[in-house]
């Protein structure tokens, strides 16, 4: 039982069509490398792979697959081409070809190019801190969820990410918008941002913010705290505080005005990420 659970999940996690690979020239310059910082600051580097990228060791969070590790990032990104960290990045795939299990690679697959050179410019340039944490490990539940089919592995959501729709859009607020919206608040309320249910609570459909002035949600960005005066938001509070007073005025102004529009949209039922009966 045990040997057919641990081959089923394997296979699964091992049946992924790879991307081709991705060949680009990775800057150097300081202007590039700054850039990149800031994508990974609002992107949420620091908060999963520790301030300094050394790594971190999830003893508490996801116990389903036992034991979850982010790996020191400035290492690996020294350690691995620009390939193999396109593929982690955009497709959910690991150095060993398998699919990654608790990286939400569906947050960035529709990171730009541009975007994407210079995070690797910033991960290649950041000091090395020394680290030492133990390898990840799926616990045999993982292993039978994975297996059944009853959980995805992160190329799978990955494929379920819908393309951008409004970068021909005439107006820039709505082309940056919507990519900064698609790049970075879908890891949490869905992959269509219009809300999600996780076992640990569910995240609003971002149509919300209509009920907010631009002041308001300039507020909730900077500070992780609501109308009302409300700064208990959990987990978006915690991420606000350590991600978005990064942004510059206009792209809060752009994610302003493209998630006032969200709200005329229709909502698809009975999706992953948001099942009909929850």
């Amino acid at each position: 039982m045990a040997g057919g659970v641990y081959l089923a999940s394997e296979w699964r996690l091992r049946n992924v069509e790879l991307p081709d690979p991705f060949v680009a020239t990775i800057p150097t310059d300081a202007a590039s490398i700054e850039h990149g910082r800031h994508v990974a600051r609002i992107r949420g580097c620091f908060g999963c792979h520790g301030q300094s990228l050394e790594g971190r060791v999830y003893t508490d969070q996801w116990p389903w697959v036992e034991l979850a590790v982010a790996p020191n990032l400035a290492a690996y990104a020294q350690e691995h081409s620009p390939a193999t960290l396109e593929a982690a990045i955009r497709h959910g795939i690991g150095v060993d070809g398998r699919a990654l299990w608790s990286m939400p690679s569906y947050n960035w697959t529709n990171l730009s190019d541009s975007d994407l050179v210079a995070l690797i410019a910033f991960l290649r340039s950041a000091e090395v801190q020394p680290s030492s944490h133990p390898k990840p490990k799926l616990g045999w539940s993982a292993r039978w969820e994975i297996a059944s089919g009853s959980v995805m592995h992160m190329a799978d959501w990955v494929s379920l990410v819908p393309p951008l729709q409004y970068q021909d859009h005439p107006l820039p607020a709505m082309r940056l918008g919507e990519y900064l919206a698609m790049t970075m608040c879908n890891e949490c309320h869905g992959l269509d941002l219009r809300g999600a249910v996780a076992p640990d609570g569910r995240a609003p459909d971002l149509a919300i913010l209509a009920a907010y002035s631009e002041a308001d949600f300039r507020t909730l960005l900077a500070t992780g705290t609501a109308i009302g005066g409300r700064d208990n938001l959990n987990l978006m509070s915690m991420v606000a505080r350590d991600r978005f007073p990064d942004l510059t005025d206009e792209e809060i102004s752009s994610l302003y005005f493209f998630l006032n529009t969200l709200g005329v949209q229709p909502v698809a039922e009975d999706v992953p990420w948001r099942p009909k009966n929850e």
